[in-house]
């Protein structure tokens, strides 16, 4: 890790920034999965709410980090369930991290290209946006389904490389998920940030191997 985050800004002219548990509060994907979905899946089905939930997590474990863990489309063909009507019904708890707005507007001021990053199906994408109108920030958005994989899979990584030709050395990647920033430093990308507080409602963890920012206004401080 030669470069703090502040020494990062000077060395950078690509920053790459995941969406969810980033600048979005996770704290909405986390309560729509764990409470709703259990909840709706266990009424649609006629199953005790705990057992329903219990399957669900099963799956999601099975699945993490793949494509299908992050499709609305299988979601809802597998739960038999409107997945898409769930985040619309739930979308006034949908909100950026505290200080993430702010950010945005401050690293769109530095002049370096910006990337949205994001494993964020299309259809979750547009729904936060229309809430949030994080789009408007970013030079560029790249999905795990636009570009055929995951984040946590070399290909994504290098697709995404054919699309923008980014210099690994001088890109900031800032993301929530340690497996996803894992596969970005097994591409090469020298300058790596965590982000050890993506839920508002779940205290910070404690993040090895990467620079650690509780959230991304964290970095307005070495900008100042």
């Amino acid at each position: 890790m030669p470069h703090s985050p502040d020494q990062m800004f000077d060395h950078c002219d690509t920053l790459m920034l995941d969406m969810d548990g980033t600048l979005l509060d996770l704290a909405f994907d986390n309560y729509l999965w764990l409470e709703i979905v259990p909840t709706e899946y266990a009424r649609r089905h006629n199953m005790d709410e705990a057992r329903a939930k219990s399957q669900l997590l099963a799956t999601m474990k099975r699945l993490e980090g793949t494509l299908d863990w992050y499709c609305l489309e299988f979601w809802s063909d597998h739960l038999d369930l409107d997945i898409e009507g769930i985040h619309r019904q739930q979308n006034h708890r949908i909100g950026y991290l505290p200080g993430a707005r702010e950010f945005l507007e401050r690293a769109r001021a530095t002049g370096m290209r910006m990337l949205m990053v994001t494993n964020s199906h299309r259809t979750t994408l547009d729904i936060k946006n229309e809430v949030t109108d994080v789009l408007r920030f970013f030079d560029a958005v790249y999905t795990s389904h636009d570009l055929g994989a995951a984040k946590e899979d070399q290909p994504f990584w290098q697709s995404l490389q054919a699309k923008e030709g980014f210099d690994k050395s001088r890109t900031m990647f800032v993301d929530d998920n340690l497996a996803v920033l894992a596969s970005a430093k097994r591409f090469g990308v020298q300058h790596l940030v965590a982000v050890a507080k993506p839920d508002t409602r779940v205290p910070a963890r404690q993040v090895r191997n990467y620079h650690s920012i509780e959230g991304v206004a964290n970095l307005l401080t070495y900008r100042a």
